[in-house]
């Protein structure tokens, strides 16, 4: 079952981010890494900043969160997590696909440029990476991230996506 997050789940949002985003350690750069990946601070910033927390119940237990912000013409996936030990069983594919359905603009995802699971993740599910360019003007319009994150980051966009209409 999906559904939007409680303010009680937010402990085990943050157990599971930061169980999640191990998958990083040594792939993206060692000076954007950092224990714990996302800090309650900055989580709560998140949420204080308009990203919703969506989460994948089974079992009686959240298995995995993935956030949606909406942005003027655009929507962003953010924060797509999936604990370590139910990893490849769909769930992040079904919770982007239900995140999906609560946007009728064109979708939005940044990620890390060498998180090539990620990546690949995302192009399964019907999305494409932008160029460089792209990406670059994409970022600094949506997205409030370090200058050094946005060096090592890439911006997949929903097959609704016209660039025209952006720019």
């Amino acid at each position: 079952m999906i559904r939007k997050s409680l303010n009680s789940e937010f402990n085990t949002m943050y157990e599971i981010i930061n169980d999640a985003s191990t998958a990083y350690k040594g792939k993206i750069p060692e000076d954007r890494w950092k224990e714990p990946y996302m800090d309650e601070h900055e989580l709560r910033e998140q949420i204080a900043d308009g990203v919703e927390f969506w989460c994948y119940h089974q079992d009686n237990a959240i298995l995995g969160v993935m956030g949606i912000q909406h942005k003027s013409d655009v929507t962003l996936i953010r924060h797509a997590y999936v604990r370590t030990t139910a990893r490849n069983n769909g769930i992040g594919g079904k919770l982007l696909k239900h995140l999906s359905t609560l946007s009728n603009k064109p979708i939005l995802i940044g990620t890390w440029a060498n998180a090539n699971w990620a990546i690949n993740f995302y192009v399964k599910n019907g999305f494409r990476q932008v160029s460089h360019i792209e990406k670059e003007e994409l970022l600094r319009k949506y997205w409030n991230i370090p200058l050094r994150q946005m060096e090592t980051s890439v911006v997949l966009v929903s097959s609704d996506f016209d660039s025209k209409l952006v720019f």
